[in-house]
């Protein structure tokens, strides 16, 4: 089942144009760490050091950032505890789950191809 952008714009009006929210989705959802936080939530609630542990080569900063964005895009829930030390979790609102839903194909088929693309592209 493939769509085309113009298939999508015949329901979607303007989807995907320069001024189209779209884009910003787009770089938020599909930027290298935002998916690698979506798919590290689609495996259930993680406290911080989980997820830094998780995905190898995140500095603390941009995890930071990552899950501030994710969280303000309503896909990433922070749950924060009073207790003694502070716990502060991290999951995917119903929104990320269906997100989930989408990208966790996209991300098979990226982990099932990327070695050939890149020894491909090596050889060239």
């Amino acid at each position: 089942m493939s769509v085309s952008l113009a298939e999508i714009r015949d329901v979607r009006e303007r989807a995907f144009s320069a001024a189209c929210p779209t884009r910003v989705v787009l770089d938020h959802v599909m930027s290298k760490w935002g998916v690698l936080v979506l798919l590290t939530l689609g495996d259930g609630t993680a406290r911080w050091g989980e997820l830094r542990r998780s995905i190898d080569g995140i500095s603390e900063k941009m995890l930071a950032t990552t899950l501030k964005t994710l969280e303000g895009d309503g896909l990433v829930q922070r749950t924060s505890y009073p207790e003694v030390p502070p716990r502060v979790e991290y999951s995917l609102t119903e929104l990320g789950c269906d997100l989930m839903l989408r990208l966790g194909p996209l991300m098979d088929w990226v982990a099932e191809h990327a070695g050939a693309m890149v020894d491909r592209e090596q050889s060239s």
